[in-house]
């Protein structure tokens, strides 16, 4: 996902807003830093270029990525910290690594584009593949929930999780397709969903499968529970004057880190359910520019997939961290449930 120069570059991927988020968090030398998301590496990279004896605890739950990442780690040696795990689980895994709080945390969230450009792994219908879409490879696959959730539970996960206005025909014409065979690769359920809504229409700017495929890859990976509980984790993590940038790519994931942060810079009044009844919050955070940012129309032309990016960026204030209540993050209902089917 995008930066300037081919030598950020790392294996095809280029990261996002790349200046933009070494610009919020700031490295200096001998911070620590976590990157939840590390995928192909660019941002922690770019980290521990930026100042010298920075250190990087990186996260991923995809085996691959972080098993790609040890020729970095032994570029920088002593200095990467390839950590297998969800960023959720951050503050264990911090700790495990001598780092009770540290100087900033990045996330990239979603699919990264070195899963994406894997048939294989399933999260694509432009290549055919097995229906799989989970990025740590355990629990229950896509396909698994095309052959056992219900008509209506498949109608909300795309409906809530994909805002496709066309849950409803699409998930009967699922579960009218998998009476007759199971459904278990990516272009055969793209093709039950584009017969489903009429075809493709050359108007269209983006293939009818799109938002299907989102709803399942979030629901298999439980992303936007993760997300949400990752910043909170990140908020407990981050020692005063620590940063924390934030790179989403859809509606849902921004929404999410909007609402996070609005209540915890004190620009949203709010109160928090577990203190006694109108004791205000502390900020617990303070904003780092104004507003999300957005790559600019050179990166969005050297990098098609960077165009819905959006970062948003903070700095950690010496307030207490505020209570998660995940209700009042803005995660859809769907996704607050365990696997429904």
């Amino acid at each position: 996902m995008p930066a300037s120069t081919n030598e950020q570059r790392s294996g095809g991927h280029v990261p996002v807003l790349l200046a933009e988020v070494i610009g919020a968090l700031a490295p200096g030398p001998g911070e620590i830093f976590i990157d939840g998301t590390f995928g192909a590496g660019g941002y922690t990279r770019a980290i521990l270029a930026a100042a010298p004896d920075t250190r990087v605890l990186a996260i991923d739950r995809d085996a691959d990525a972080l098993a790609a990442g040890r020729a970095l780690a032994q570029q920088f040696e002593g200095r990467l910290s390839l950590i297998p795990g969800r960023f959720s689980e951050m503050e264990a895994l911090a700790r495990a690594a001598d780092a009770p709080e540290v100087d900033g945390v990045t996330l990239d969230v979603g699919v990264s584009s070195m899963q994406l450009d894997q048939p294989e792994r399933g999260f694509s219908f432009v290549a055919d593949g097995p229906l799989d879409m989970r990025m740590g490879k355990s629990g229950p696959s896509a396909a698994d929930l095309i052959a056992t959730c219900s008509e209506r539970q498949l109608a909300d996960i795309i409906f809530q999780l994909g805002e496709e206005r066309k849950s409803r025909t699409i998930a009967r014409a699922i579960v009218r397709t998998r009476t007759l065979a199971p459904i278990t690769r990516t272009l055969q359920l793209a093709e039950v969903i584009e017969r489903a809504v009429g075809g493709r229409r050359p108007q269209d700017r983006i293939h009818p499968a799109t938002r299907t495929f989102q709803a399942l890859r979030i629901m298999v990976n439980d992303e936007l529970g993760e997300l949400a509980r990752g910043l909170s984790a990140a908020e407990r993590l981050l020692k005063p004057g620590g940063r924390l940038a934030v790179v989403s790519f859809h509606s849902l994931e921004d929404r999410i880190v909007k609402r996070f942060l609005s209540g915890r810079t004190g620009h949203s009044p709010r109160t928090s359910r577990h203190l006694p009844e109108q004791q205000q919050v502390s900020p617990s955070f303070e904003p780092i520019g104004r507003g999300a940012i957005a790559p600019g129309e050179a990166e969005v032309t050297a990098n098609p997939r960077a165009r819905s990016a959006k970062l948003r960026a903070a700095r950690r204030t010496n307030a207490a961290a505020i209570p998660l209540d995940l209700a009042e993050t803005g995660v859809p209902p769907i996704a607050l449930e365990p696997m429904p089917c």
